[in-house]
């Protein structure tokens, strides 16, 4: 058998060189997040059990008691379907690894996050892009996927709420994107790590693992419960023999995650309605104030006005690439923004996020750097 080839992941590359060292960071995917004493006061008595967690080793498939926290976000998934990893990232790894072969094709929602992607390619499978643009408001191509179905493909990896978008579609698309699925026998890996961020509660789509006994869905603390330093994940699946794929193969990866995550995490979902709220307000408060400097800078950058989650995907109308402008901004304000290139995407794209308390802050950085150079 060859040896996995991974290509470098351009994002956290660039990440791992700016994010800790710039001073406004306008371009985060996460929500604002909490102390631990925030967290602890959530429950009378808390601060008092976590300091009484003896540190030893964890269940390999997760705390029974945070596997059934996680299968309450569901509808008709219970803790067994639930398997634990130390965040999203290793939960797509295992995955492209221990379920895909070499030579399994793969469709793609794209623009993507590069891991998606990259395990699979250098796993041996080939990949088709289900390429979207922001011409036609991020929205997907059902045909697309009857036209590209072949006898080789064995898997589809969507993302809704999308990265870097926005873009949430429709119920019905979504039920008859899983009802394609499923009469060809596809594995849907679905990325719902912004679950729970609709702008509009009515607008939340089911998850893939309740509507299709093959979808695989992935979650995590990072993303919509603002708590990215837990790393902590997970994949609700009610197909056991997928997730007893996965588990023998995180034998080889993590084990098992942290204790004191483990228990904060189980903490935080015990309260999830408080936190989502909390993080919902603050992404409306920022959104609006995007919106308003998006109208005032019309004629510099485009966008379609995202629908759910705390990122966007504008144009810049004044170069071919987002890149000199990302870097000459850095430079000059610390303001750090994500070019399109990072998600495979058109290069006049970047991605700005506002979950955090501090958006308005950078915002305003950003606003005075198009006043001096614009």
């Amino acid at each position: 058998m060859a040896a996995m080839k991974l290509e470098p992941f351009a994002l956290e590359r660039f990440f791992a060189r700016h994010e800790f060292t710039a001073a406004h960071v306008l371009c985060a995917s996460d929500c604002e997040t909490f102390t631990i004493r925030e967290l602890l006061a959530l429950e009378t008595g808390a601060e008092e059990k976590f300091a009484a967690l003896r540190l030893g080793y964890t269940e390999t498939a997760g705390n029974p008691e945070l596997r059934q926290q996680i299968a309450n976000l569901y509808q008709g998934v219970t803790a067994a379907d639930i398997l634990v990893f130390a965040g999203a990232e290793e939960a797509i790894f295992i995955f492209m690894n221990a379920v895909l072969n070499s030579g399994d094709r793969l469709l793609v929602h794209s623009p993507y996050y590069q891991s998606l992607v990259a395990v699979a390619r250098g796993n041996g499978c080939q990949v088709t892009p289900w390429q979207t643009s922001q011409e036609n408001g991020w929205k997907l191509d059902l045909g697309f996927l009857e036209r590209s179905s072949t006898a080789a493909t064995r898997a589809l990896v969507v993302n809704f709420p999308h990265n870097p978008s926005g873009y949430l579609p429709g119920r019905d698309f979504f039920e008859r994107c899983l009802q394609l699925a499923a009469a060809r026998g596809w594995l849907v890996f679905s990325d719902e790590v912004y679950r729970f961020l609709e702008y509009q509660p009515e607008n939340r789509l089911p998850a893939a693992c309740e509507l299709y006994e093959n979808g695989v869905s992935l979650g995590v603390m990072s993303k919509s419960f603002g708590l990215a330093g837990l790393r902590l994940g997970w994949v609700a699946c009610r197909n056991r023999a997928v997730l007893e794929k996965m588990a023998t193969f995180k034998d080889y990866t993590t084990i098992c995650t942290a204790a004191p995550s483990e228990f904060l995490a189980t903490l935080a979902l015990r309260h999830h309605v408080t936190i989502l709220k909390r993080n919902r307000e603050i992404i409306a408060r920022n959104l609006e104030l995007l919106r308003v400097f998006m109208r005032q800078h019309s004629g510099l950058f485009s966008w379609q006005e995202p629908l759910a989650g705390p990122v966007a995907f504008p144009r810049v109308n004044f170069a071919e690439a987002s890149d000199d402008f990302c870097a000459d901004l850095l430079e000059k304000h610390g303001v750090l923004l994500l070019p399109g290139r990072l998600f495979a995407a058109a290069p006049d794209q970047f991605r700005i996020g506002f979950g955090r308390g501090d958006f308005q802050a950078g915002l305003e950085k950003l606003a005075a750097y198009m006043r001096e150079n614009c």
